[in-house]
């Protein structure tokens, strides 16, 4: 079972863009985020009692997940809604943030002591080459400025999330773990509300299927398998399997959302792929 993990992780973490798009639709980015995380957080406070799992640990524990639930739930995904919800395409979003893999490999070296190779260097080239043919062209007009910005901020977020995650030095379990970084998460969004956004939630059926998705699926399903390939390999080997995410939410959002893709778009999204590709591989 353990051995399908990635193939699951890369069909539900895909899916992940395309229920985004009916989220934000019904709903503030950030309320709809806030919402999410408050289920996460009771879920796996739940699960956690229910396994006998405690809840009480170490300060420094609390603080390391608490700051990889702002990363990863906070920054990360808050950039991701918030840049969708002022239109940015679906499948140049998936794009941009699955850099990642790219430069978790360039910064694993110097700060996890992993080794990187010229052929990773390369392949970091090949990567924002294709990133650039897609979006050179665009910026400003059917991709806009801000939403680009926000798409960034993501990028950086999830690559210094889980390297962060790989240095942490508790042996929480999952549950556990992934309580308080859904608690962070929750918390960081809750305050984005306070202070800068207008909340509204339209509680029809699209946002209740595409949120349920989201919680069980994407949440609980795979943000664990993360987690749990994180902490069992390297950051380097574990972030690899990004690399066919761009393909899969593209033809997603091709085959669910109706987005057009330019031939451009697709040589961007080749190149890119397979400087990803090469920049991870064994």
């Amino acid at each position: 079972m353990v051995r399908i993990f990635p193939l699951i992780f890369i069909l539900l973490w895909s899916s992940a863009f395309i229920t985004t798009k009916p989220i934000i639709d019904n709903s503030d980015p950030f309320a709809a985020l806030a919402f999410r995380f408050f289920f996460v957080a009771m879920g796996f406070y739940l699960f956690s009692l229910f396994t006998n799992q405690s809840i009480h640990i170490s300060k420094k524990n609390l603080i390391e997940s608490f700051t990889s639930g702002v990363l990863f739930h906070g920054f990360y995904l808050g950039g991701v809604f918030y840049s969708i919800s002022i239109g940015m395409p679906t499948g140049i979003a998936a794009l941009i943030v699955t850099l990642q893999p790219v430069l978790t490999n360039a910064l694993s070296g110097p700060i996890l002591g992993e080794k990187v190779t010229i052929k990773q260097w390369i392949g970091v080239l090949l990567g924002f080459v294709g990133a650039v043919l897609v979006l050179g062209f665009d910026v400003g007009s059917s991709i806009p400025l801000v939403g680009l910005v926000s798409t960034i901020v993501a990028l950086i977020a999830i690559t210094t999330s889980t390297i962060w995650q790989k240095k942490l030095s508790n042996n929480l379990p999952l549950p556990v773990s992934n309580f308080y970084q859904a608690v962070g998460g929750c918390l960081f969004h809750v305050l984005i509300v306070i202070l800068f956004a207008e909340p509204y939630i339209d509680f029809n059926k699209t946002f209740l299927i595409a949120m349920s998705h989201q919680v069980f699926l994407v949440s609980f399903g795979a943000f664990t398998i993360l987690m749990y390939l994180i902490k069992k390999n390297s950051a380097s080997k574990t972030v690899s399997i990004f690399f066919l995410i761009p393909a899969t939410s593209a033809f997603m959002a091709w085959l669910f959302l109706n987005e057009n893709l330019t031939n451009l778009d697709l040589l961007g999204f080749f190149i890119t792929t397979i400087g990803v590709y090469i920049a991870t591989r064994d």
